[in-house]
């Protein structure tokens, strides 16, 4: 016997999460490569993590006490934050759009830059508890879903 194959058969013997990667398919050449990785989409995930979390506080003053709203000089700079990251998602449809790559993706970061505002709208514009509320959450889901369509897995074109 070769040392080669010694040791090999000493590392199958060994550590099974050897043999269970051998046993795995090999991963297809068309599999569509994620772009979390890459630094424009990492820092619109960063982002709209952040911009999630202060939405998540001003949800949970809310809930604490019905007659909280958002103070004016925080809306300011959370809007222009805000409004950035729209920008870098607006920015990343304009890179898959020239790859010609990965159709969803890409219309759901032009979706994601165009309801910002909308959304941002809808928060400034509430009167009522119940209408900041709903205006809250749907600005939250909205930026939860920015970071889930880009961390989630690539599927293929079918």
């Amino acid at each position: 016997m070769s040392c080669g194959v010694a040791l090999a058969v000493s590392l199958l013997l060994s550590d099974p999460n050897v043999a269970l990667a051998a046993a795995q398919p090999p991963a297809a050449a068309e599999a569509p490569v994620s772009v979390a990785g890459e630094p424009l989409f990492a820092d619109i995930v960063l982002r709209s993590g952040a911009l999630k979390g202060v939405v998540d506080q001003w949800r949970a003053n809310l809930a604490a006490d019905t007659d909280w709203s958002v103070p004016a000089p925080a809306f300011g700079r959370f809007r222009t934050e805000a409004e950035g990251l729209a920008a870098l998602d607006m920015q990343g449809h304009l890179i898959l759009k020239e790859r010609g790559t990965d159709g969803d993706l890409k219309c759901i970061l032009r979706g994601i830059s165009e309801d910002i505002p909308v959304k941002l709208s809808a928060v400034e514009a509430a009167t009522s508890p119940a209408e900041r509320s709903v205006a809250l959450d749907e600005l939250a889901y909205l930026l939860n879903d920015n970071v889930e369509v880009i961390t989630a897995p690539p599927q293929p074109e079918v």
